[in-house]
């Protein structure tokens, strides 16, 4: 068994699309990143890769290369999932938190973990995924970006 905390913070600017877990969310403000800038996938990718010390989504994903420019951050976790995979791994599990101020993000969950269930092939029931304000604390408060947090539970196969 192998355990990876991932981590990804982006801005909240005009003139982008909020995509969160795959869900486009309509809002005023979307997150700014060189591909949709998704914070929950971002997050989940990173604990995943960490998992088994394989880096970062940088690393394997860097936004100086413009095949990434505004990709759908789910096409890139389906390369993720294939490379653990390929190390000889499974999910186990995953619990991603999401901090954001506005907008409301809790209509918008079951639509996230179906989407993130059906791209790494699993129960749904492995996808845990919350969302919580930071009591208008910080720059998530002061609705400037939003973060997300994941830790990933990976498991040898057999």
């Amino acid at each position: 068994m192998r355990v990876g905390l991932g981590y990804d913070v982006h801005k909240l600017v005009k003139n982008r699309k909020l995509i969160i877990g795959g869900v486009k969310i309509d809002y005023e403000l979307g997150l700014l990143g060189h591909s949709d800038a998704d914070v929950a996938v971002h997050a989940l990718m990173d604990s995943m890769l960490g998992a088994l010390a394989l880096g970062d989504i940088g690393m394997h994903f860097p936004d100086t290369d413009p095949k990434y420019k505004d990709i759908d951050s789910l096409k890139l976790l389906e390369q993720v999932d294939k490379l653990i995979k390929e190390k000889g791994y499974e999910l186990g599990n995953t619990d991603i938190v999401i901090a954001a101020q506005r907008p409301k993000l809790a209509p918008h969950i079951l639509k996230m973990r179906k989407n993130l269930a059906k791209v790494l092939n699993c129960d749904i029931e492995k996808i845990s995924i919350k969302a919580t304000t930071t009591e208008r604390l910080g720059f998530v408060g002061k609705e400037e970006g939003i973060e997300a947090f994941a830790i990933t539970n990976l498991y040898k196969n057999k």
